[in-house]
């Protein structure tokens, strides 16, 4: 286009109003004329002309008038604001529904189809299915999230992709976990309340964070900030700095205070299994024992801990970090004053006590028969015991059979007798157990004379469940592992693992035929998910995705449909089920 017929013929509609516009004022030509001239009708050119002098008025130096619209929606304020986020959050390869829960963490009000048309305008292409394990190793975003305040519960609605930790806010209203929270003698903050900064701990572990690290992540949900009735949980620094107020005589109070919950819904059968745990010390370990860790095959500094779990509910009544090499020995009489530290006698059901050959010694097993206690324990194998058991006569020995995994059967040789033993001062129930796959015989020994040989076994087999459910403490709730971005001190943060794992098997008993399964299996299945929460004026909707076994949770879920929730308001939580996954 040459220069003469780009000034003959408009394109653009401000080049056609200006020449429009011109012609009427300089030329003074009629609006009529104007009209036909431009294509317009005789009340447009007139409204132009008088849309003119009133913007004109409005701004003299005319430069509103050059500024070419485009069709179609405008970009809002609070897309622009979020732009630099989705698209950083994308680079890191982030899904829209996780994009969208920063976002609802960040206070931005926008629609998964908007984040979507963002991406696809900024030539991103949709991620390929991932595998959750890829998923939770996605780089971290730096993110400034919001400062945590406590909900003012005013109606809103947002998404959470950590929605199923929900789940396990009626187990602590129907157990009063709450209120045992509620009268710890944990401290609270000028901001943060007492039961708000307990649960902020609680909800890292349940939701299986890697022992807290990468804040950018979970700072921004608001499921889990709803969870300790939050708006957001608070970021790294915040919890490093509570945890240096929390003291161990704190832990075990209120570890007593849990016990007598356990007694009082009968959660504790009358046997307690016992065993160590080694928690290496990942800083300057100088002021630490060196202790053996069988999951690193060394030993190295560390604090040794003592865990006490119960067979049949698999909860964990008893834990302590603080066990030193020249009292262990001691740890079993110090775990019985605990258990009947305020319990009355007639709730007192502990009878038996089971654990290793290195737990404690001879002149302790005196003291629990002094305490009317039965144990069961391993007698450790020397050179002498096992030429003793090679001449054992052959008729003393017994075929005995005990179940197996899978419902099936094992056959084992026994031999049962009473021996003198130095240190217990007086005979003792000797099992000599051979058939069980190991290259030496096992030597179990007990004051219990009433039970059989069969049922001794069994008993001890499954003190097996405890080195299991420590190794759950290991791989779940990371009491060992060097990825934290935090120093929790290791005391208070065995007991938040403890209460956390009691959650999963209280969770577990509601679901039936599931309670068998790990911690880490529940939250795989049942606990991760996400959800949109809608927060109304007397309830707090949670809908949770479609997963294959979200009709089992809400039937489970429905049994808690009508309590009512002090830290949250107090209002009623209602999980439903979202119409997408």
């Amino acid at each position: 286009m040459d220069p003469v017929t780009f000034f003959q013929e408009s394109k653009t509609v401000a080049q056609k109003q200006y020449e429009a516009l011109r012609m009427y004022y300089l030329e003074g030509a009629p609006a009529q004329e104007v009209a036909d001239r431009f294509g317009y009708t005789y009340r447009a050119a007139t409204s132009l002309v008088s849309s003119f002098r009133a913007k004109l008025s409005a701004d003299p130096t005319g430069s509103f008038f050059f500024v070419e619209s485009t069709p179609g929606r405008k970009i809002s304020q609070e897309t622009s604001g979020a732009k630099s986020v989705i698209i950083e959050m994308r680079k890191k390869y982030y899904s829209v529904p996780d994009i969208k829960v920063a976002l609802d963490g960040l206070g931005h009000c926008l629609s998964e189809k908007n984040i979507y048309n963002i991406i696809h305008a900024e030539g991103f292409s949709r991620l390929p299915r991932r595998t959750k394990l890829v998923k939770q190793q996605l780089d971290t975003v730096q993110i400034q999230a919001e400062k945590s305040v406590p909900l003012t519960f005013e109606p809103e609605s947002f998404k959470s992709s950590n929605a199923g930790i929900l789940m396990f806010t009626p187990i602590l209203k129907r157990y009063g976990i709450d209120q045992v929270i509620e009268q710890s003698n944990y401290p609270g903050t000028s901001i943060i309340s007492k039961a708000s900064s307990i649960l902020c701990f609680l909800a890292l572990k349940l939701a299986n964070r890697r022992r807290y690290s990468s804040d950018d992540t979970w700072c921004m949900d608001r499921g889990m900030g709803l969870f300790a009735g939050l708006n957001v949980l608070p970021k790294t620094a915040w919890y490093i700095s509570y945890s240096d107020r929390v003291t161990p005589g704190m832990n075990l109070a209120f570890l007593k205070q849990l016990h007598r919950v356990w007694l009082k819904f009968g959660l504790l059968e009358d046997t307690a299994n016992l065993d160590c745990t080694t928690i290496p010390y990942w800083g300057d370990d100088s002021h630490l024992e060196n202790n053996w860790s069988g999951k690193r095959g060394k030993a190295l500094g560390s604090m040794l801990a003592v865990l006490a779990h119960d067979p049949d509910s698999g909860l964990i009544g008893y834990g302590s970090a603080n066990v030193l090499q020249k009292s262990e020995s001691d740890t079993v009489i110090e775990f019985l004053d605990f258990y009947r530290a305020g319990t009355r006698k007639k709730d007192d059901t502990l009878r038996y006590v089971i654990f290793d050959s290195k737990f404690t010694n001879y002149e302790n097993l005196r003291k629990l028969d002094e305490n009317s206690i039965k144990f069961i324990t391993i007698r450790r194998r020397g050179k002498l015991i096992l030429e003793r058991i090679a001449k054992l006569p052959e008729k003393g020995w017994a075929n005995i059979q005990v179940e197996g995994a899978g419902n099936k059967h094992r056959t084992l040789r026994v031999y049962d007798e009473m021996v003198f033993l130095a240190g217990y001062d007086q005979d003792i129930r000797q099992i000599t157990i051979t058939g069980n796959g190991k290259i030496k015989p096992a030597v179990s020994i007990t004051n219990d004379t009433d039970l059989t040989t069969e049922q001794i076994v069994r008993k001890y087999a499954r003190r097996w469940l405890v080195e299991k459910t420590i190794s759950e403490q290991i791989d779940f709730f990371h009491l060992n592992l060097v990825s934290s971005s935090m120093v929790i001190k290791v005391d208070f943060d065995l007991t938040m693992s403890i209460l956390a794992h009691n959650l999963y098997r209280l969770f577990a008993l509601e679901l039936g035929r599931y309670e068998h399964l790990t911690a880490q299996t529940l939250y795989d299945k049942f606990v991760l998910n996400g959800a949109d929460i809608e927060i109304g004026d007397n309830t707090i909707t949670v809908k949770l995705k479609k997963k294959r076994e979200l009709p089992l949770i809400l039937e489970v879920m429905q049994k808690f449909s009508r309590q009512n929730y002090p830290w949250l308001g107090n209002k009623n939580i209602i999980f439903e089920g979202a119409s997408y996954s």
